[in-house]
């Protein structure tokens, strides 16, 4: 009941599993931005007042797991989080390397599921033999 927080009429609990994919599913998040999307992707989701509770990030996708306030939909949280950390990652670690186009780093889609109350203790036990497998594949937490 501790995860539970709430707002002036409603307690909630509302956790999602999401996977986003640079454009063309090229393998784009290496180096220094693979090192330093999460404290990115952390600081966005503060500014929107959506928590950040576990991220992964692979060379080709990240898995994100975001504690979504009821006011704020899926689409528009994850639009907003895209679009943003796009302009960022031009600015900050592509700097002109990229297409006349536009930020276009993110592809347009993306994947999400919800984590009910019996799946997140599953998850966070599930994590706990991830983080093992992790260590020896080489992925990167993000937070």
């Amino acid at each position: 009941m501790s995860d539970w927080q709430s707002q002036s009429h409603v307690k909630w609990y509302c956790r999602y599993h999401m996977v986003i994919v640079p454009k063309y599913r090229k393998k784009a998040i290496y180096g220094v931005l693979r090192k330093e999307i999460g404290g990115l992707l952390k600081d966005l989701c503060l500014q929107f007042g959506v928590e950040l509770v576990e991220g992964h990030a692979m060379p080709d996708h990240i898995h994100l797991c975001l504690s979504i306030p009821p006011k704020l939909s899926v689409a528009y949280t994850v639009s907003r989080l895209k679009g943003k950390s796009a302009v960022r990652i031009h600015r900050d670690y592509i700097k002109g390397r990229g297409n006349a186009k536009g930020f276009q780093f993110w592809s347009t889609g993306y994947f999400v599921s919800t984590v009910g109350l019996d799946e997140g203790k599953g998850i966070h036990s599930k994590s706990g033999r991830k983080r093992s497998l992790s260590r020896a594949i080489g992925f990167r937490r993000l937070i």
